[in-house]
């Protein structure tokens, strides 16, 4: 393999090598080193599931089915710059979390699970973010958007929309 042919830069093997101390076993490295790599691609590619195997001194089929096991990572293709979960819970399905889905996707012109065509956002469903108190919830980033409703949907996503402006990528 070529050096053009890897994926994990030398910053991310950095970052994964900084985390060997603070693990019995290189084995229990694999969820870190896939949220460090998750972190700066937006997705896990097979390939850097190869080289994550290699760093780890593991199997490539030992790092997939860690990554596979966990809805989180995307590996056909990188998630929005902003990645946006909403609840559908029992709590938050009660009080309207699978509509505030479904009109979040509406208004942005993709199902549930998908990226916006200019890569700003990726809008997924959550079975649960813990915070049954404020539904309907969605977790954007780090921020927990509570009592979720229409008006503060859409202010989600013109912030959104304006973030991709002020970075100067397409709108859809």
């Amino acid at each position: 393999m070529t050096k053009s042919d890897r994926v994990l830069t030398a910053e991310m093997i950095a970052e994964i090598q900084a985390l060997f101390p603070r693990y019995p076993l290189r084995q229990a490295v694999t969820l870190p080193a896939l949220h460090v790599v998750n972190r700066h691609l937006r997705h896990v590619p097979l390939q850097a599931v190869v080289e994550i195997a290699e760093l780890l001194q593991l199997a490539p089929a030992q790092v997939q089915d860690t990554l596979t096991f966990y809805g989180f990572f995307k590996q056909d293709a990188p998630h929005g710059r902003t990645r946006a979960w909403v609840c559908r819970s029992i709590s938050c399905a009660l009080r309207g979390g699978e509509e505030m889905l479904e009109y979040l996707c509406q208004k942005a012109g993709i199902p549930a699970g998908d990226t916006t065509p200019d890569g700003a956002l990726t809008l997924e469903p959550a079975e649960c973010l813990g915070a049954c108190e404020h539904a309907p919830c969605m977790l954007a980033g780090d921020r927990l958007h509570k009592n979720l409703d229409r008006d503060a949907a859409d202010q989600f996503l013109r912030s959104v929309r304006s973030n991709a402006v002020e970075t100067g990528e397409s709108v859809s």
